[in-house]
């Protein structure tokens, strides 16, 4: 049996960070889906069904908040988990992350191996062997 490789969307509009957050997360043995604006990111959601979101807030057309949003209070796609990945800091942002529903919130300039870290955890606590509690 082989293990098919988990999909991430990843959404953000800065070529070079779509460039290098891509390669890190291919060369993890990830499938990489890539959307640059609100709009698109919810789009691509809804159609690909990703096992995990990276979501920068500033986005073009629609904010992360708002796609965020609008993937958690949906129920065929609440428990996508969703890393906010950011350059926006503060706790404002961090709170209003919170209230949208995000899995976990990260701020830019990041560290790849604690991406990957939590991604790894995120997708593990969503397996369904290892969740039989829910």
């Amino acid at each position: 049996m082989t293990e098919t490789k988990k999909r991430i969307l990843l959404v953000d509009d800065e070529v070079d960070i779509v460039t290098v957050i891509r390669m890190r997360l291919e060369s993890s043995g990830y499938e990489v889906i890539v959307a640059r604006d609100g709009k698109e990111a919810l789009n691509t959601a809804r159609s690909q069904h990703p096992d995990l979101i990276i979501l920068d807030l500033m986005l073009p057309g629609m904010d992360g908040f708002h796609v965020a949003r609008m993937l958690k209070y949906d129920t065929h796609y609440k428990d996508i988990p969703i890393i906010i990945l950011t350059a926006k800091a503060g706790d404002d942002a961090r709170k209003t992350g919170e209230q949208v529903g995000a899995d976990a919130y990260m701020n830019k300039p990041f560290e790849a191996e604690k991406l990957l870290s939590k991604i790894r955890e995120l997708l593990a606590a969503r397996a369904p062997d290892t969740n039989e509690n829910k």
